[in-house]
């Protein structure tokens, strides 16, 4: 095992509804997959996340009368981009999906399931208050380093990132095991802020074995 018991890797949304044929697809999201299966096997503990939404989602854009996916409204906690409908509790669009083999994940955390509220990091929901519970189990497992994975650079993987640094976690984003939407330059910015707030940035090379 490569990396130790005080490390994890957190496997971001890689759902049906972010890869290609989704409601929300991210193009070639699905080609990071195998990467992430590969890093997984280094990993003495592995978290995975999944987006988790009611239909009456308040970031769905056809709840909102006369908007459109990909404006904004702002909210009381601030500033929502409006999504398609997406990774609808129960439904094939929110399932994992099926090239991820993760066999050794012991946790999965669902995250945006509060109707009236977003949430893309999987350690708080959009108010920055609202907790997912899961930097509480891995402060109470000894993990210190999180490594992350996933879907989409910009966002969910983004502010996922901040927040672990933020909550004092060692963190690294592995650049290629990741893939981003990129809405005008949102990658480019995500990157910076994430540089910004101490997250280190990585490829699986320098984690995989020779």
């Amino acid at each position: 095992m490569f990396q130790s018991e005080r490390s994890v890797l957190i496997v971001v949304d890689v759902q049906n509804g972010f890869t290609p044929g989704g409601n929300l697809a991210v193009a070639h999201a699905d080609q990071i997959i195998p990467c992430i299966n590969q890093l997984a096997q280094h990993f003495a503990n592995v978290v995975i996340t999944q987006d988790w939404h009611p239909q009456n989602h308040i970031s769905f854009a056809e709840n909102h009368a006369g908007k459109q996916a990909f404006e904004t409204l702002e909210l009381a906690y601030g500033t929502q981009v409006l999504w398609p409908s997406h990774c609808v509790q129960g439904t094939h669009d929110a399932e994992l999906h099926p090239d991820l083999n993760i066999p050794t994940a012991q946790l999965i955390i669902r995250k945006g399931f509060h109707s009236q509220i977003d949430s893309y990091s999987a350690f708080k929901e959009a108010d920055h208050k609202t907790t997912t519970g899961l930097a509480a189990y891995l402060k109470e497992r000894g993990i210190d380093t999180v490594y992350i994975t996933g879907i989409a650079t910009d966002f969910c993987v983004a502010w996922t990132a901040i927040d672990a640094s933020q909550l004092g976690f060692n963190t690294y984003v592995i650049a290629d095991a990741t893939k981003g939407i990129d809405l005008n330059g949102s990658l480019q910015q995500a990157w910076q802020e994430m540089l910004a707030h101490g997250v280190k940035r990585l490829i699986s090379k320098d984690i995989l074995p020779a």
